[in-house]
């Protein structure tokens, strides 16, 4: 892939030219391992360069002339190169990563950490934006939140600490730093490094065909016999669901939930601890309590008061409901296995799988067949065009770092071009697990008056093709693709001057708004009948069917909401620390997330270790904006509820008063000027069936 047809002597490092390929997307096929580290260090150069540049600048400092430089392309004062190098190389660690870059990662760390750190502790730049902040003329809105922006940025990076307060900030940034690339790079080696590989065919029971399948080519592709399982979710989900292998399910389940403390180079137990430790510090020195109180500064939520309040209120309103929903698993159970049998982690998916059978007579496996993913794409692809107008047509001359990446080109509905869209589907060996939405190019409009539009890729898990089906997916899949598309719809409508400013660079309590609307059309019939035919008759799914979908919707919905809650819990305990934390990371866990969880836990697993989103994914203190922006999505899609899930207008509002505006203005007043109104519990409340004055007995 990083291949170069041209001899080495007589080639430029293709991120320091234009890329001369369609909308100058990255040439994947051009670049060479050793092209990153020299293009980071040129960036750092240039970056530098520039910096001198501004302060030594004669003239008073204003806006244009230290916080945007009129003579940089973009209209921001970081020059171009460095952030091209870094989003690239940033997307290939988590998609399509291997050793030596891996390897590379390691080196530059402390070196990129180093030199964002002589950024923002440079005190003659600093002098020049504190002035500006203080003497500004009159601003727009948007230049406004980006003095706000650029001065809090300085301010929170040390940029008031005395010399020896900059250099303790120096080292524990760049140790943190170190010590997330380290976590993921653990967890991901981890996690590929098993698999249960199976040669007798009757331990294969219970399982799907789409399973046995999919584990067969698997085996295939790594040159076994028989079948392989792995723990990539379109693997091991349905295995713990249909197998009726018990020891085989624990297993499993054991491996899975102990990624990160076995003993063995990739035990995460120590660098967790680390890692929670040098938040706090940093925070401190910086004149917090806590590092959730650092962070608290710009998050819709606005403390950890308003955090917990939010956690304690779904736990009172959601936790009488899920203990019926795991006694109503415990007793079907007991019925068929007898009164001495137990469910243990590793039966829950196994018995909640066929309550859910016996209830609804509804499972994934029914509706895999009117999901094959062509389909899927036509159907999400087709509500944005539904919704706003636009369209997508794949290009297949946009280069693409893998063979089953998909590149489009996104037209608005007056058919001029808005965005270059990637989606990446399937599991591989190095690819980090999960999904998400990332940008190679964001948006800006430069000092001309061109608009750049984004590059945005969309990265998932989904289940593959085999050799005799193509990819079907399960509800859960169509409900990641819409919640990731919805990523990537905020980051293909950015309109804004400022690229910092444009698309997802929003309050991290409020960028999963988007997302998680876009995942309540998942179950509407008028959606569903516009994509979900049966793969090989081409029926559309019966009427039945999705009335069975909508009978089961709200299935184990307050299970799920008490195990967000316990995540949030758990994050928060970690980052609420006031003292050196030295307690044991699984003794810990087991406590901190204790009142929301409601099923047996065992004393040897732990999730800490594998928790990416807080220890690498920059989550950390702020996993409540899930649930947060749930509330946010419930409130919001009423609205297309009441004026028609396709309505136009609402459509129009939706994306000029949010999913353009990117963090332009305050997200509350932004979802206020959408919404008219500030959200309410309610909404969620309603479409999960949860009474709200409902107690426990």
């Amino acid at each position: 892939m990083f291949e170069n047809k041209k001899e080495k002597s007589n080639r430029t490092n293709p991120f320091f030219e234009n890329y001369n390929t369609p909308h100058e997307t990255v040439p994947f096929s051009l670049i060479e391992i050793s092209d990153y580290e020299e293009a980071f260090m040129e960036g750092i150069r240039r970056d530098d360069e520039e910096i001198e540049k501004i302060i030594n600048d004669e003239s008073e400092p204003t806006f244009e002339n230290t916080i945007i430089r009129t003579d940089n392309e973009k209209g921001e004062h970081y020059y171009d190169l460095l952030n091209r190098v870094s989003n690239v190389f940033s997307c290939m660690l988590s998609a399509e990563t291997n050793d030596e870059l891996d390897a590379l990662a390691q080196k530059m760390s402390p070196i990129l950490t180093k030199h964002a750190n002589d950024v923002k502790l440079n005190k003659k730049l600093f002098e020049r934006i504190k002035y500006v902040y203080e003497h500004h003329r009159e601003l727009s809105p948007e230049e406004q939140m980006l003095l706000n922006n650029c001065y809090d940025g300085f301010v929170s990076s040390g940029a008031l600490l005395d010399e020896d307060g900059k250099e303790k900030l120096r080292k524990l940034t760049e140790e943190a730093s170190m010590l997330s690339l380290q976590f993921s790079q653990n967890l991901l080696k981890e996690n590929k490094a098993y698999t249960l590989d199976i040669t007798d065919e009757k331990q294969l029971d219970g399982l799907p065909e789409t399973a046995i399948n999919a584990a067969a080519q698997t085996a295939k592709e790594q040159g076994k016999t028989g079948w392989v399982f792995t723990l990539d979710a379109p693997s091991y989900s349905p295995f713990m669901t249909y197998s009726t292998q018990r020891e085989l399910r624990k297993k499993m389940y054991m491996e899975k939930n102990t990624l990160g403390i076995h003993e063995n180079n990739e035990n995460n137990l120590e660098i967790c601890k680390r890692l929670i430790n040098l938040r706090r510090e940093i925070a401190q020195l910086l004149g917090y309590d806590t590092f959730a109180d650092y962070v608290m500064r710009h998050r819709m939520a606005e403390s950890t008061a308003n955090v917990y309040k939010l956690l304690d209120e779904l736990i009172e309103a959601y936790k009488p409901t899920a203990l019926k929903e795991i006694e109503e698993i415990n007793m079907l159970a007991k019925e068929k296995e007898g009164d001495n049998f137990n469910v243990e982690p590793w039966d829950f998916s196994f018995y909640s799988h066929k309550l859910q059978i016996e209830k609804y007579n509804l499972d994934s496996e029914m509706l895999r067949p009117y999901f094959e993913l062509s389909k899927v794409i036509s159907g999400v692809f087709g509500l944005a065009t539904r919704l706003y107008g636009i369209t997508f047509k794949e290009n297949k001359d946009i280069p693409v770092y893998h063979q089953d990446v998909k590149a489009y080109e996104v037209f608005d509905k007056d058919g001029t071009y808005l965005a270059v869209l990637y989606a990446d589907f399937f599991p591989r060996k190095g690819k980090q697990g999960g999904a998400w939405m990332t940008e190679f190019q964001g948006q800006w409009i430069d000092k001309k008056g061109v608009n750049v539009r984004p590059h945005v890729s969309l990265v998932m898990n989904l289940t593959k093709p085999t050799e005799h089906k193509p990819a079907l997916l399960t509800l859960g899949e169509v409900e990641t693709f819409l919640h990731e598309f919805g990523h990537a719809l905020h980051g293909m409508f950015a309109n804004t001057r400022f690229e910092s400013l444009s698309g997802t660079n929003v309050w991290w309590d409020f960028v999963e708004l988007p997302s998680q609307f876009m995942e309540n059309f998942a179950v509407e019939k008028d959606f569903l009948r516009t994509f979900a035919f049966h793969y090989e008759t081409k029926e559309p799914i019966p009427d039945e069917l999705i009335e069975r979908i909508h009978k089961s919707r709200n299935f184990l919905a307050a299970y799920g909401c008490l195990r967000q809650v316990s995540f949030g819990l758990l994050d928060m305990a970690y980052y609420t620390q006031k003292d050196v934390f030295d307690k044991d990371i699984i003794q810990f866990e087991k406590k901190a997330w204790e009142k929301a969880i409601i099923s047996k836990q065992l004393p040897n697993t732990c999730m800490t270790t594998q928790f990416s989103h807080i220890m690498s994914g920059g989550y950390a203190a702020g996993y409540y904006s899930y649930k947060w922006a749930e509330v946010l999505d419930a409130d919001a899609f009423s609205m297309f509820q009441k004026n028609g899930i396709f309505d136009k207008d609402t459509a129009q509002r939706f994306r000029d008063c949010i999913l353009s505006k990117g963090g332009t203005e305050h997200p509350m007043i932004l979802y206020t000027k959408f919404r008219g109104q500030k959200p309410t519990i309610d909404a969620l409340l309603t479409r999960n069936g949860i009474n709200r004055q409902t107690k426990e007995s």
